[in-house]
């Protein structure tokens, strides 16, 4: 992967989840993806005069030129995950773009997955790696102030992030015990076994061809039996949600 810190590689930015799957992988429904990513326009009736006005709504993720391409990228994906830990954790969308807008200001780009960021269920923290303040967190949405508090790592335990650049470049859907990636690099992008670069939906296909018998499935695809295991379980998570 390149290594220009002016701008992104184009391996984490080229579109290459559908909606659908992103909607999986995230545990967002597909329609507040398509809104978050693209933007979009509602009718708004004033309660007293009855006349109509349209109400447009921008994309919470300003990091795209093709708002009317139906997939999204690593970045996206890894951003959309964000926003719903964070929303899971009580933290209003109003609040995340606000945070958005302002980490925009504070490091020039515009990611969830370009930092570490933090939640304690009331406010955001970005962590900024290279201020002297080592052990300090920027509290968003504070003014800048600094601030020592204890917070609560989420999903970034789940995360690589590449040294040089600092975007989010590897994801551990399972967690890092788990041998399932989802990596840009590769399998284009598709959930895959760690080191081994076999897709996950040709594992599970496999297990079901094979009567659902590990060993079988091992022999064939050179894996071992946890591997597949993981696998199995990462489709059969995807196919419920």
């Amino acid at each position: 992967m390149a290594r220009d810190k002016n701008r992104t590689p184009i391996e984490l930015e080229s579109p290459r989840y559908t909606v659908a799957l992103a909607s999986r992988l995230t545990g967002l429904g597909p329609d507040r993806i398509r809104r978050w990513v693209r933007g979009y326009t509602y009718e708004y009736h004033e309660p007293v005069t009855g006349e109509a006005r349209l109400i447009t709504k921008t994309p919470v993720l300003l990091t795209r030129t093709d708002q009317g391409d139906p997939f999204v990228s690593f970045l996206e994906l890894i951003d959309l995950l964000f926003i719903k830990k964070f929303l899971d954790q009580g933290v209003s969308l109003q609040r995340l773009r606000s945070a958005l807008n302002e980490a925009t200001v504070i490091v020039g780009r515009r990611h969830f997955a370009e930092q570490i960021f933090f939640t304690d269920g009331r406010s955001i923290y970005l962590k900024v790696r290279d201020n002297p303040k080592a052990d300090s967190i920027l509290q968003l949405l504070s003014g800048g102030q600094w601030v020592i508090a204890p917070v609560i790592r989420q999903i970034a335990k789940q995360i690589d992030f590449d040294e040089a650049l600092g975007f989010a470049e590897r994801w551990y859907p399972l967690g890092r015990k788990r041998p399932i990636v989802i990596d840009p690099l590769v399998s284009f992008g598709a959930p895959s076994i760690l080191g081994k670069g076999v897709r996950t939906t040709n594992v599970y296909d496999m297990f079901l061809a094979e009567g659902k018998r590990s060993t079988s499935v091992a022999q064939w695809l050179d894996l071992d039996e946890l591997e597949i295991d993981a696998a199995v379980e990462f489709e059969t998570q995807l196919k419920a949600a």
